[in-house]
């Protein structure tokens, strides 16, 4: 029975640590714990399942705490810091934000890697290559070569190349320079 679990253990912590080598970064793979905002845009939330806590390597039932918005895991009732997806092979950050290929390990413990990942408050911010992705509560900014989208409360401006996109109110305004 010990070696059953081991094996268990060993195929669950090899998911584990291949998830946080992901090639996919946060920006294309956020859509996968993501949810509609009043303004139509989407926010990283913690969405309630069974996943892997990564610095443990054991199964959890992860809860979003109310008070923080933060994943938590519903029988020992403290915070996760990363869990991983093992049906997406997805790394998640506490806030739910995936964080593949953005966590350092360093005395036998993950954490974000300072290079890519900046977390004060509220406020995270992420770069990874040419991209970069500010979160600020509701607020969000996000900046990928030509494209860049900022949402502030209930206004999202998009700029794509040529083209500009304005939504306020439920309104949305178009314009493309030629």
């Amino acid at each position: 029975m010990k070696t059953i679990h081991g094996l268990l253990l060993a195929a669950t912590m090899t998911t584990a640590f291949a998830a946080c080598n992901n090639d996919r970064t946060a920006d294309s793979d956020a859509n996968s714990d993501t949810e509609m905002t009043s303004n139509g845009t989407t926010a990283s939330v913690v969405e309630p399942g069974t996943y892997v806590d990564l610095n443990t390597g054991k199964e959890v039932y992860i809860i979003r705490d109310e008070t923080t918005g933060y994943a938590t895991d519903s029988i020992a009732k403290v915070p996760v810091e990363f869990y991983v997806n093992t049906s997406t092979s997805d790394t998640l950050f506490r806030t739910g934000q995936v964080v593949n290929n953005m966590l350092v390990q360093e005395e036998g413990k993950w954490k974000l890697d300072d290079t890519k990942v900046k977390v004060d408050g509220d406020e995270i911010k992420i770069k990874d290559g040419d991209s970069k992705v500010k979160i600020d509560g509701e607020d969000s900014k996000v900046k990928d070569g030509d494209y860049k989208k900022k949402v502030d409360g209930d206004e999202v401006k998009i700029k794509d190349g040529d083209s500009k996109t304005k939504i306020e109110d439920g309104e949305v305004k178009k314009k493309t320079d030629n």
